[in-house]
């Protein structure tokens, strides 16, 4: 099995004893509903499920104090006017007489998952865990949070299985500051934050919650904090983007070999749909080899909580996304967070000193009168949250049962002369093809498909577009011979067109040309890399010239297909990789990979026969869901395609909103 799944019942034992409105809302039910939720939709089946092992208190030495867990463990025996006593002693806690068994369980249940990934029992994993931890300190309780979950991980995964590059994501609405405390120094871990802020009326007010804290000594640069400093941004409109660039280049050759994650917390009306969580973690799973552990962390309205749970754990277990829905326009004060992000970062990252010089907002400039009120973890506000989550899950629900998993994620079409590639075991080596009749009628638009060869791997080609468009199949790779691959390009987007897809993405890499005749009526959007020069004859045709390193690449793919992608909402993701593509099998499977999430899933990616050994078996697994391989020891990008990618933002912002987020203002 891929993705493992740890919990146990007793996390479930530690609840509220006495009356406390801040505090009730972090009860059991949060682990029992998403276990619930798991099984209802066959999630928890298909993992690997090991039971959590409580951590040593040498384990949680790793980071907490020997007096604080000295402290911890002693409510064990503590009446509950006592529990109640000490838990006044810190903001928004509270302590049960299991709380020591339930939180060890959470920290073992993180280290049991660490080691079933970096052992290469799973590729990934989720742990479902509470009490959280990633507001706990080295000796305070904090927000709920009794012991550092993932902070212990993190320290374990470096002392027990020698990681030297650690990269956590912390999702939660609130900012995870103990986790920041326990690595602000530290260079071999890589914290980023996002989380709701209000200009530091949001709890728990923290000036160091803002975009300006970096880290401190040799960690500089390796605390990163993204603020939200409006409650109304809809993270499904622009955020994601936002969000996955604000790693580009941090760390050359990437975060290292193990990947942390922590939080879905939806108590803080963000407004944050749970699809938004399964393109992110699809967004995550590029790094570090795929090997992410997901741990949760927040998450305080039940039904919101288990549909992001499982939104999750789809994303690991290698299922499409489903699209995000809505306009893709992102919100000016999200603008403002990442710039001031880019521009606190900037000193400390060469790729974000390329791409040009960026304004520091400074967040004096807003009344406050334009400020929310303050919010604590479980407030008077939590119940008009709640309300207002449940309605934004009606549609996420009719979405689900609209559309279920696919039978077949991957079929592949190649000719007699692939048929010794070898196929992972789950993926369908397709036989047949469409009627003579339909290929033949297709065919007759191009010369170059009349030949006995291109008309074969034409009706291949066909049969497997006819299954995707059909909701049969997910997603597929086929071959055809390299005079007739820009020919069947152009049959391939006119059958789409005339089968009900509304819009559709072609991603031509390498010497092919948009058909001269094809409507530019806003129903195709075709991106040439490879490009002869940067160009924008219009909103709907972009060319770009391959970029010629890692650095350049990834900055291509991020800043300029990516926000595109998602701008456009396609529902049918094209490939082409046409004569002198010059993509490594590295860069052509990342690119497959990312563009999986703006169509659900459907890409569909054709191939010269001939280039297809190699790459088409590594294109298989990753339209699977598998992680792409690496790109390699990292290199910056090129003065001129960073100027390209500058020239072409200029030309096409105005008209796609998304590339505001994916690179800074020019001055």
């Amino acid at each position: 099995m891929r993705t493992a799944l740890v919990h146990h019942e007793d996390m479930t034992a530690a609840r509220l004893l006495w009356e406390d409105p801040e505090c009730e809302i972090e009860r059991p039910e949060r682990l029992t509903t998403a276990l619930e939720r798991l099984r209802q939709w066959g999630l928890e089946q298909r993992c690997l499920q090991l039971a959590a092992r409580e951590a040593s208190e040498a384990e949680l030495g790793l980071v907490h104090s020997p007096e604080y867990v000295s402290l911890v463990r002693g409510t064990q025996t503590l009446s509950t006017r006592e529990l109640q006593a000490l838990s006044g002693q810190y903001d928004a806690v509270y302590f049960h007489p299991s709380t020591f068994h339930c939180a060890r369980l959470a920290v073992g249940a993180a280290l049991q998952l660490v080691d079933a990934v970096l052992t290469g029992a799973v590729h990934n994993g989720l742990a479902l865990v509470r009490p959280p931890g990633h507001h706990s300190q080295r000796a305070a309780a904090n927000g709920f949070c009794v012991f550092n979950n993932v902070a212990i991980a993190a320290k374990y995964a470096k002392q027990r299985h020698g990681l030297h590059r650690i990269l956590i994501v912390d999702w939660d609405v609130h900012h995870g500051q103990g986790i920041q405390y326990i690595f602000e120094d530290d260079p071999s871990v890589l914290y980023f934050s996002w989380h709701r802020y209000e200009h530091g009326h949001f709890w728990p007010y923290l000036r160091e919650s803002d975009a300006d804290a970096v880290g401190q000594g040799q960690g500089r640069g390796f605390t990163v904090n993204l603020p939200w400093n409006q409650q109304d941004l809809t993270l499904r409109s622009g955020i994601p983007r936002g969000e996955g660039l604000a790693w580009q280049g941090r760390a050359p050759g990437g975060p290292g070999p193990g990947a942390h994650h922590a939080g879905l917390c939806f108590q803080g009306q963000m407004r944050a749909t749970p699809q938004c969580f399964s393109h992110l973690t699809q967004l995550l799973q590029v790094l570090a080899g795929g090997r992410v552990c997901a741990v949760l962390e927040g998450g305080y309205h039940l039904e919101s909580l288990s549909q992001s749970v499982c939104m999750v754990a789809k994303a690991l277990l290698g299922d499409p996304a489903l699209p995000l829905s809505g306009p893709m326009e992102p919100h000016h004060s999200a603008l403002e967070s990442i710039q001031s992000v880019r521009a606190a970062q900037a000193p400390h990252w060469k790729s974000l000193q390329q791409q040009g010089s960026t304004p520091i907002l400074n967040p004096s400039t807003y009344s406050l009168e334009q400020r929310a009120s303050p919010v604590s973890p479980g407030g008077p506000k939590f119940k008009a949250a709640e309300a207002q989550a449940s309605a934004a899950l009606s549609s996420l629900l009719d979405q689900l049962h609209l559309n279920p998993t696919l039978p077949v994620r991957t079929a592949v079409a190649l000719t007699a002369l692939d048929a010794a590639l070898v196929l992972p075991a789950d993926v369908l080596r397709q036989e047949g093809s469409a009627p003579q009749e339909e290929t033949r009628a297709w065919a007759r638009l191009h010369e170059a498909l009349a030949q006995d060869k291109a008309l074969t791997a034409l009706g291949k080609v066909l049969h497997l577009l006819n299954g995707i468009l059909d909701g049969q199949v997910s997603s597929g790779i086929a071959a055809t011979p390299e005079p007739a691959l820009a020919p069947t390009l152009d049959v391939v987007i006119r059958r789409s067109s005339s089968h009900g897809a509304r819009r559709l993405l072609c991603v031509a890499v390498g010497q092919l040309d948009r058909s001269t005749d094809l409507a530019d009526d806003g129903r195709n959007l075709w991106l040439n890399i490879r490009g002869k020069e940067a160009a924008a004859p219009s909103k709907f045709q972009v060319s770009v010239p391959l970029p010629g390193t890692t650095g350049g690449f990834v900055s291509c793919v991020l800043a300029l297909v990516l926000p595109l992608a998602y701008g456009f909402q396609p529902d049918l993701v094209l490939v082409a990789l046409g004569p002198a593509h010059g993509l490594q099998v590295p860069q052509a499977t990342l690119l497959a990979s990312l563009l999986r999430g703006p169509a659900g899933g459907r890409v569909l990616v054709l191939l010269e026969q001939g280039s297809t050994s190699q790459l088409a078996g590594v294109l298989a697994r990753v339209l699977q869901g598998e992680a792409p391989p690496g790109l390699g020891p990292f290199s910056m990008a090129s003065p001129e395609d960073t100027q390209a990618l500058i020239y072409l933002r200029g030309q096409l912002e105005a008209e796609w909103k998304m590339l505001q987020v994916a690179a800074p203002q020019v001055p």
